[in-house]
């Protein structure tokens, strides 16, 4: 690290950081997809387990990352003006009605998936947030991170067909969509990036081909094949994983970059420099 006028990378924020908007953008895109989806019964109780337990664990991460992890409780203190303490007070209700949906309780997979929406908006708040952080700070960042989030959501959820054989020819169309909108609203977004630091951009040049090509190209020709009938039974099973399973890789990898390795601050620039016996 090299403190100047040139912009250098922020270190307070690590892989425990990504961790959270990982987990927990993974997490509740798969209860908001699980609730589109209508799985009922012991599938839908492993679902909705599966996207608390990401949830958590990507709460676990951040919480590894506080100094005195025991004054965690202080996040709570400030609602009126961080999203931090706003995620902390939605994942507090997220995990009782999550639970009540993973007992089938009727009405509470729609207050889960709400919740788990508002969860991932509070994420994206929080990115949007740190206004000395160009890659963060763009307008697009909170819908990049609820898109993603989503898209990831819906990865899950195929990568675990063989557990609920629910993969209809209607949810893979919304598997689909979200990959699609995901990736238009990542191409907005790094355009917005077109005047950032060149250290910015060549940070994310390896996550832009990642999410393009594997995460989205791949899902998106893996979808036509098993919805145009070329594959069926265990091919069309193994396609649905696969495509799955690269949409929430390639997701998890943009977050990990965009926390950790774009996340330059914009330098500084002096306007006068300070010489004896001249008054500016």
């Amino acid at each position: 690290m090299s403190y100047g006028p040139d912009p250098w990378r922020q270190t307070h924020w690590d892989w425990r950081a990504a961790g959270n908007f990982i987990g927990g953008g993974a997490g509740s895109g798969l209860l908001v997809f699980t609730a589109l989806a209508g799985v009922e019964g012991s599938a839908r109780t492993g679902l909705v387990l599966t996207g608390l337990a990401l949830v958590g664990l990507g709460l676990c991460c951040v919480w590894l990352e506080i100094g005195r992890p025991w004054r965690a409780f202080r996040v709570f203190m400030n609602a009126r003006t961080s999203w931090m303490t706003r995620e902390a007070l939605a994942a507090t209700l997220l995990f009782p009605a999550g639970l009540a949906a993973a007992l089938n309780v009727p009405g509470f997979s729609w207050i889960a998936a709400a919740l788990a929406l508002l969860f991932m908006y509070c994420q994206g708040r929080i990115l949007h947030a740190a206004r000395g952080i160009p890659a963060w700070r763009g307008p697009l960042v909170p819908l990049l991170m609820v898109a993603t989030g989503l898209a990831e959501g819906a990865g899950v959820f195929f990568l675990l067909a063989p557990m609920h054989d629910s993969a209809s020819r209607t949810l893979l169309v919304l598997f689909a969509v979200l990959v699609l909108v995901r990736a238009i609203v990542w191409l907005a977004y790094r355009n917005q990036l077109a005047f950032a630091a060149p250290r910015v951009r060549a940070a994310l040049r390896w996550p832009d081909r990642l999410l393009l090509i594997a995460g989205t190209l791949v899902p998106l020709g893996l979808i036509t094949v098993i919805g145009t009938g070329v594959a069926s039974g265990f091919t069309a099973v193994a396609y649905t994983v696969i495509a799955g399973l690269a949409a929430a890789a390639a997701g998890s990898a943009m977050k990990f970059a965009l926390v950790t390795r774009a996340s330059f601050n914009q330098g500084f620039a002096l306007a006068h420099l300070p010489v004896r016996g001249v008054r500016h």
